[in-house]
């Protein structure tokens, strides 16, 4: 569902860089992990390590996602599934966003094309920077949304104050508390994902399963 994620999906977000998670079946052969051990929505017959922000994928013939940043393996993750977290490390999968709604079957052809959008980074700390500087002039907006926006946790809220001072004193200015008495209106990052022209095919592989 185009801007929103997998239908029925409770992680499903309109808001967030991370409405699908992109396995890679290289990871599963390496590592020996049994099927769904890294949680994907979608499995490809390909190394995500080789995916790069910005990419853009048609699954089958609809379905465009946007690829937006690794997604990081935590220890919990990999003492679960009895690998290292230097192991999974860039290998947890990519994360996406979807741009053309559609439906997908096992077995699609997913081909890579030529266009690219806007590049996420994947240190939460650059990719707090690039929300921060795309707040409307006059504008503020709450920790939450911007944990949401730059795709990391609530919890990070906690450690926001400290790491925000170090983007800078104007970027910091434009996050605040929930209950800040701050007048300025808030913004909720409405439209900072808003993206057009999803170009042509240029590479093909294949989906392996789905789930969610």
């Amino acid at each position: 569902m185009a801007g929103h994620g997998l239908e029925g999906d409770r992680h499903a977000d309109p808001r967030s860089p991370r409405q699908l998670l992109i396995g890679g079946s290289s990871v599963y052969e390496a590592l020996a992990l049994p099927p769904l051990a890294l949680r994907e929505n979608l499995l490809l017959d390909l190394d995500t390590a080789d995916l790069v922000s910005g990419m853009l994928l048609r699954v089958g013939a609809e379905v465009i996602l946007r690829l937006t940043f690794q997604c990081e393996a935590c220890g919990a993750l990999a003492a679960r599934v009895g690998a290292s977290s230097r192991a999974l490390r860039q290998r947890r999968g990519m994360l996406a966003r979807v741009e053309t709604s559609g439906e997908i079957q096992v077995g699609d052809p997913v081909t890579v094309l030529e266009a690219r959008s806007r590049f996420l980074p994947d240190d939460w700390h650059e990719r707090a920077a690039m929300v921060l500087d795309a707040v409307p002039p006059g504008m503020v907006m709450s920790y939450a949304d911007l944990a949401r926006v730059a795709g990391v946790q609530s919890s990070y809220c906690r450690a926001f104050p400290r790491a925000l001072a170090k983007l800078g004193q104007e970027r910091a200015a434009r996050a605040v508390p929930a209950r800040s008495p701050d007048p300025a209106p808030r913004w909720d990052g409405a439209g900072f994902f808003v993206w057009r022209n999803p170009g042509c095919q240029v590479e093909r592989v294949r989906v392996s399963w789905t789930s969610k």
